[in-house]
């Protein structure tokens, strides 16, 4: 099989038109092709001669995903997409309209290798990566599903969250270099500000992540996008009970981490993801430890009340428990959200992907 097209990186790109003799600017144009008009085959790139075509022809292919279902929620529009890959394996993302955004929640592997007690996508296990032309292909297979009608006011993708199947930072350089494609003005060109990567805490990575020299790819550097530490848990003991790479990388380490993220580049911040769950870690005395790792570390807060599936041991905490640990953090003054997941009625909210059972 020929290589997919979307798995190069833009200098590697640039360096097979070099390699083939061919003018560096094609590189600009083979990009606005694929990433902005979404062509299926080279035969569409009609400002590319008929000689450059057949070379990319020979050469590469135009990596597809095939829609293999959509559940559309009936509560708040949000639809949950399952998409079959090359091999047969499969991964979902989810579209969520709101009111002045659409924004895109894509997969960065096949199943999760964290084994995070309160997700469901860790009951897969990691059965592999996803390349870098995978990823983009969500975006661009959902692109060309607005395209064709979906009922959104604006059917332009404006914001994307690594928050679907997989740990993105345990998929590095092909995340790294499919984010500068997303960011690359002739590639899909979404603003950076409007990008987030979540991670459980994978410290080196995260410390990498906010540094010059992110990979070997030389033409991959910082990003310059949003990040994101899943939280969950106050105490080392806790954290360990519901997130196995405690183990590994314990809370302290963790957030030392996201601290050197944060003295990167002047203004940076983390957002901590705090998924409640009931009688685990809504307590009051879970709000005040929240607030003392936040009085540490430059951040907003998210709060996320738990999203439940039948094979799960967790339920949603109360409401009153919800805003009481909301106001304890909002009387002391930092900027904290309460996150009620979108797509719930199909099995598409927080935590809730998973590609091997019906959904």
């Amino acid at each position: 099989m020929l290589a997919n097209i979307l798995d190069l990186s833009i200098p590697a790109l640039e360096g097979w038109i070099a390699s083939q003799g061919l003018k560096q600017y094609l590189s600009g144009q083979i990009l606005q092709w694929l990433y902005q008009k979404r062509v299926a085959s080279f035969d569409e790139m009609t400002n590319l001669s008929r000689e450059t075509r057949a070379l990319l022809a020979g050469n590469f292919r135009i990596g597809r995903l095939e829609v293999k279902a959509r559940h559309r929620s009936t509560v708040d529009r949000s639809t949950k997409y399952l998409f079959r890959l090359a091999d047969g394996k499969s991964v979902e993302s989810v579209l969520m309209p709101q009111k002045n955004r659409l924004t895109l929640c894509v997969s960065s592997q096949v199943g999760c290798a964290m084994g995070c007690k309160f997700c469901r996508t860790a009951e897969m296990k990691l059965l592999r990566n996803l390349t870098q032309g995978e990823i983009l292909a969500q975006i661009l297979e959902t692109q060309r599903e607005l395209a064709d009608g979906e009922r959104v006011s604006d059917p332009r993708i404006t914001n994307i969250v690594f928050m679907g199947m997989g740990e993105p930072l345990h998929n590095y350089e092909a995340v790294l270099s499919s984010l500068r494609i997303m960011t690359d003005p002739k590639g899909i060109g979404i603003s950076r500000r409007k990008i987030t990567v979540s991670t459980v805490g994978l410290a080196p990575e995260i410390e990498r992540f906010g540094s010059d020299a992110g990979v070997s790819d030389p033409g991959v550097s910082d990003p310059g996008v949003k990040l994101a530490l899943s939280l969950n848990a106050t105490t080392e003991e806790g954290r360990l009970d519901l997130m196995p790479i405690t183990r590994k990388y314990p809370l302290k380490r963790v957030l030392e981490a996201c601290r050197n993220y944060t003295r990167t580049k002047p203004g940076r911040r983390v957002t901590l993801e705090y998924v409640m769950m009931g009688g685990v870690n809504d307590s009051l005395a879970d709000a005040k430890r929240v607030a003392e790792i936040g009085s540490h570390l430059p951040c907003k807060i998210n709060l996320i009340p738990y999203n439940e599936y039948p094979s799960s041991p967790y339920k949603r905490p109360a409401a009153e428990k919800i805003d009481a640990f909301f106001h304890y953090l909002a009387d002391r003054h930092f900027q904290v959200n309460i996150r009620y997941s979108k797509g719930l009625d199909v099995n598409g909210a927080c935590g809730q992907l998973c590609s091997l059972t019906p959904s």
